[in-house]
């Protein structure tokens, strides 16, 4: 095992990192897009403080249909949007093109899940201190969903963990490419396990740090 680590320590440790940084890239601007698509989604709801049900119903369907693309088609589905956007179909930059685009409406839904925990009192109690719109989202429902919305956070995190290493399939890098080129390829069995750990604990310290931040936030914990 220890020369095993030597051999292939670094490139395993690259490896992480590269997952890491495609994973936070890819979270950070599938929030930038699935945050406000879950507040429309909530907000134009039956009920909601801008109702419109033609509108929701038929932003619904998009957003369901795609959720219902499988990832690994998805990946090849958009190659010719990634060269438009990164200029090229491979690597670290590319496979975050396809994790974005799989991940903004699951982030949707979670965000419209969070959104309908918030006690419809609370919303009432702000429209009759004449509080417009943008304030209640902004200043009541978000706040009031946090710890929800940090736990949802976590869900996506450990998801796209898992779209990442599917993404070294194509070319896309990181633990999953490892896997592939020497777990599976040149059958080295000891590659690949290291590669499952690895994996595991980066999802096993995630759920338990947005654990940990969610319950400090909640406020029935206080």
């Amino acid at each position: 095992m220890i020369e095993l680590l030597q051999k292939y320590g670094p490139m395993l440790w690259e490896n992480t990192y590269v997952t890491l940084l495609m994973v936070a890239a890819a979270t950070l601007f599938a929030y930038v897009l699935g945050l406000p698509m879950g507040v429309l989604l909530k907000v134009t709801d039956r009920g909601g403080i801008m109702e419109n049900r033609a509108f929701n119903s038929a932003f619904g369907w998009v957003v369901n249909i795609l959720r219902s693309l499988p990832f690994v088609i998805l990946m090849v589905a958009v190659i010719p949007f990634t060269r438009l956007i990164v200029g090229k179909a491979i690597g670290p930059a590319a496979a975050c093109v396809p994790l974005i685009i799989a991940a903004a409406p699951f982030v949707a839904r979670l965000v419209e899940s969070s959104l309908s925990e918030i006690d419809g009192g609370v919303i009432e109690a702000a429209k009759c201190m004449g509080a417009t719109n943008w304030q209640i989202i902004t200043r009541v429902m978000i706040p009031e969903a946090v710890p929800s919305l940090i736990r949802g956070l976590s869900i996506t995190t450990i998801t796209l963990i898992g779209y990442s290493a599917m993404a070294g399939a194509v070319g896309g890098g990181g633990l999953g490419d490892v896997a592939l080129r020497y777990g599976y390829h040149r059958y080295q069995a000891d590659v690949m396990l290291i590669t499952i750990v690895l994996l595991v604990i980066i999802v096993c310290i995630i759920q338990i740090v947005f654990d940990h931040v969610a319950s400090r936030v909640d406020k029935r914990n206080r």
